[in-house]
């Protein structure tokens, strides 16, 4: 039995960035246009986010772009009318408020934006992500995104499970806590959210691990761990960033079910 009932696809925007940002060694000539995306998910009790996107703030000004973006080296994102998650979110008839749970498989940038909008939410992640982002100074972790007393958080170690259907695995490399999901729907069965334990197909049918990890062995391990997994359960792989799958994908309003 599952508690899941849908699961919609929001694109959100995308990042223009090198390719060996996504796979290690591999690409660094070459500029692809990746997919930033919010998964969201109808449940028997409620709204459940995973995932928040980019915080359009960051790019709203080119002093803000400047800032956050131009002056470390990175291409700023794109978020165009379309993309906007608020707008997003109205197309299926709900708003932010009606959000009772967030999971964030990290706390880049561009999974975090949305954190602080969220005020009826429980924000779930594992513990050891909070943590790191929390003391790091590194560039990819905006802290205005989650460095709040008022954000409900609730911290996990390990795997663990929101409700039926829903599971959480830990897929530590990319960030010291780094998790992806898998979600179990009643007619087209088992998919598995990688995020970014592997941001294009290519990672995970050659396991070429991403290009920018915090721990190389155990990201090694968690694209492993997800293509086991991926082959145990006939589950289908729904990749984050992958600039060429995110076309194939039904996006939202569409859903699977």
């Amino acid at each position: 039995m599952t508690a899941v009932e849908r699961l919609y696809i929001l694109l959100c925007g995308y990042e223009v960035i090198p390719k060996s940002v996504s796979t290690l060694g591999r690409g660094q000539n070459f500029m692809i246009c990746a997919p930033i995306c919010v998964y969201l998910l109808k449940t028997a009790t409620g709204w459940t986010m995973l995932d928040t996107g980019l915080d359009p703030f960051y790019i709203s000004t080119e002093e803000n772009k400047a800032r956050y973006f131009s002056d470390y080296g990175v291409t700023p994102p794109i978020i165009r009318k379309g993309h906007d998650l608020e707008g997003l979110l109205a197309e299926i008839g709900i708003g932010l408020d009606d959000i009772s749970d967030v999971i964030i498989s990290h706390l880049h940038y561009d999974h975090s934006g949305y954190i602080k909008k969220l005020p009826n939410a429980v924000i779930h992640m594992q513990e050891a992500e909070y943590s790191y982002a929390m003391e790091c100074k590194e560039y990819g972790y905006f802290t205005e995104d989650f460095a709040s007393d008022d954000i409900a958080w609730n911290f996990h170690n390990g795997d663990w499970s929101l409700c039926p259907g829903l599971d959480l695995i830990a897929t530590y490399g990319h960030t010291p806590g780094h998790q992806s999901a898998i979600v179990t729907l009643p007619c087209s069965g088992k998919k598995i959210l990688t995020f970014d334990a592997g941001d294009l197909r290519e990672n995970f049918a050659h396991e070429v691990l991403p290009g920018v990890t915090y721990d190389a062995e155990a990201a090694l391990e968690s694209i492993q761990r997800i293509n086991a997994l991926s082959q145990r359960f006939n589950a289908e792989l729904i990749l984050f960033h992958d600039p060429q799958e995110i076309q194939d994908l039904p996006l939202s309003p569409n859903f699977y079910a």
